[in-house]
């Protein structure tokens, strides 16, 4: 029985494993910029789908994380990568194919690190930027660009977002996962009801709203780490502080 609950979220995977291919063919062809984008979005929602079926149907297994980890490497790594070249939306001469390659190591690296580490059970959180989230940032960008001005700017930035985007994926920083449909964890419903958001809003202004969604989500994992380090610190120094009272008391007491 369970062989053929794991063929359920397999199906999704390979929807996944077609669009990322897919988008490479666009790529290379050179001629539809924004195909090639949204192709890359909908293997996320192929991703998306994957990981739900496979909890819902408990359809889950050592197999299927390893087969969603070599389709996530090619939608999510290689296929931004080629997107970025073949339409040479990075004019830095050769530093262009540089930055892809760093891109797609390290989602390789994120990729192997998390089939190290997953567990059957879903986790509360993902150490590191998730591959797809960083390729969906970059698809989103070029939709994004397209939107509003027809055409991609800002190479420098999105260099930038390269460069940051790879070291977060190989960072140890954490991020939220998709919430469970349990209304009974407060976390989850604060979850659920800021996902209901981001849906309502992305069916109203999907191509303008998107990325800056996407850039919300990568920013508050950061943001959420800066807070823990300032109240690690706090904590670090009321300790210090009760030492050196402690220590003053004693050496009074002598």
């Amino acid at each position: 029985m369970n062989g053929y609950r794991q063929i359920f979220p397999g199906l999704f995977t390979m929807g996944n494993l077609f669009c990322g291919f897919a988008s490479i063919l666009v790529s290379v062809q050179g001629e539809n910029l924004t195909e090639a984008a949204w192709l890359i979005i909908f293997a996320s929602f192929f991703d998306f789908l994957d990981g739900l079926v496979a909890r819902l149907s408990k359809g889950a297994s050592r197999f299927g994380v390893e087969l969603d980890s070599l389709t996530d490497m090619v939608s999510f790594a290689v296929a931004p990568a080629v997107l970025l070249y073949s339409f040479k939306m990075i004019g830095f001469g050769n530093w262009g194919w540089f930055l892809g390659f760093t891109f797609i190591m390290a989602g390789a690296f994120r990729l192997a690190r998390f089939n190290l580490d997953v567990k059957l059970e879903t986790k509360g959180s993902f150490l590191g930027l998730p591959v797809p989230v960083a390729a969906v940032a970059i698809a989103s960008f070029v939709i994004f660009c397209d939107h509003l001005w027809g055409e991609i700017r800002l190479d420098r930035f999105l260099a930038i977002m390269i460069i940051l985007f790879s070291a977060l994926m190989v960072s140890t920083i954490e991020y939220e996962t998709m919430p469970r449909f349990d209304f009974s964890i407060r976390k989850n419903r604060i979850k659920l009801i800021i996902l209901l958001g981001a849906g309502l809003l992305l069916t109203i202004q999907t191509r303008l709203v998107m990325f800056p969604m996407v850039v919300l989500y990568i920013l508050w994992g950061i943001f959420k780490l800066v807070l823990g380090l300032i109240a690690k610190n706090g904590s670090n120094d009321r300790v210090k502080t009760k030492k050196f009272i402690k220590n003053e008391k004693n050496q009074r007491i002598k």
